[in-house]
């Protein structure tokens, strides 16, 4: 058995604000899919331009908090919630849910893609290979919080964590996550796409690599609710679905590849000053329409 590294989940106070590896791990994870972001708004067929990305993580970062929370609340906690409705605005006490922050950041992509005129796969293929760092990185803060441990086992590298009141040896399931969701899918989904591939492929890619990392580390990881069929987990039950519909989703991109022809559309991508000028022209344009139907109203009018 190895002794657990007991770090203090707070890295510094200052006044009445403390800064804590949770809320770290987040900034590092943001940080890092803007660098990666720009990186990869060097491809040709990316949708993106490197001064978008700024804008994309930001869009991003809010669905992610947001989904994640509510996520958290109504998949894990909903009888808490029902009886402290205010908890769910308490964020610092912990609880974010992966599957809830997806389906946050996928909606904010939506309405980023929409603003740039961009197609939502086009944006979902853009980010997905920088996500799993930031999810690795979380991975790492649950483990400093000594928060959702493994199962009980008697491996040699089992771990006692202090917040356990069992005091039972565990599965650190926290770094089998960060290894797994973190580096694992990461290196399956960033490989995959550094060709051009079609649209939703490399979505889907990872929606398969993470929900079968998950469904599989979820043997090891103590069970946040009760178990379904005598042996499912929740987090099972929620990954399910990726894996089925990450498959789907590249039997599709594929197949509507070949109906094209093997041909990628022709991607358009303009500078974030370009864009806006072209949405403030567009604006001009629809202003300058309504001022002649207007004029026109008016001048029937008169001649009534």
């Amino acid at each position: 058995m190895l002794p657990y590294p007991s770090i203090d989940p707070i890295i510094v106070t200052i006044g009445p604000i403390s800064l804590r590896w949770y809320g770290m791990m987040y900034l590092l994870g943001f940080i890092a899919a803007y660098f990666l972001g720009r990186h990869r708004s060097k491809q040709v067929w990316s949708p993106l331009h490197a001064d978008q990305v700024e804008d994309l993580v930001f869009y991003g970062a809010v669905g992610a908090v947001l989904g994640g929370r509510i996520g958290y609340v109504f998949f894990y906690g909903f009888d808490h919630f029902l009886t402290d409705p205010l908890w769910l605005f308490r964020i610092w006490e912990g609880g974010m849910a992966f599957h809830g922050g997806l389906l946050g950041v996928i909606f904010a992509l939506f309405l980023y893609g929409r603003k740039l005129g961009q197609p939502l796969g086009a944006i979902c293929d853009f980010v997905a290979p920088i996500a799993p760092i930031g999810l690795g990185l979380g991975r790492l803060a649950n483990f400093i919080n000594g928060e959702l441990y493994g199962r009980a086992t008697d491996v040699p590298w089992a771990m006692v964590f202090p917040s356990d009141p069992e005091g039972l040896a565990r599965h650190p399931s926290q770094l089998y996550q960060c290894l797994l969701e973190g580096l694992v899918v990461f290196a399956i989904v960033y490989g995959f796409s550094r060709r051009r591939r079609p649209l939703w492929a490399v979505s889907g890619v990872f929606l398969l690599a993470y929900g079968a990392a998950r469904f599989a580390v979820e043997f090891v990881r103590e069970p946040d609710a009760s178990l379904l069929l005598d042996w499912m987990t929740r987090g099972q039950l929620l990954s399910l679905p990726m894996i089925i519909i990450g498959v789907a989703m590249l039997i599709f991109s594929y197949t509507q590849f070949r109906r094209q022809g093997g041909v990628y559309p022709t991607v358009e991508t303009r500078p974030k000053q370009q864009a806006g000028a072209k949405a403030s022209a567009k604006n001009k344009t629809k202003g300058s329409k309504r001022s002649k139907k207007t004029k026109a109203s008016q001048s029937s009018q008169k001649n009534r």
